[in-house]
């Protein structure tokens, strides 16, 4: 597997950090997450365009690589 890299290209690991660079949108929900929102202890998955977390009140989050920069 390639390494997961966030918007800048910093490589990003289990448990990482990272930082909204734009608001998002969660589907299904009436929640938007607000760029500048800090992500806590971040895991990658099977793709390197996607990591999960938890966030605000949104368990199980899938966020895109490229809307991430490492904290």
């Amino acid at each position: 597997m390639s390494d997961v890299k966030d918007s800048n290209g910093n490589v990003l690991k289990d448990g990482d950090s990272v930082t909204l660079i734009r608001d998002l949108k969660v589907k299904g929900t009436s929640v938007t997450l607000k760029r500048g929102t800090l992500v806590k202890n971040i895991r990658l998955t099977g793709s390197e365009d996607e990591i999960e977390c938890n966030a605000e009140k949104v368990k199980g989050l899938v966020l895109r690589t490229e809307f991430l920069k490492k904290a």
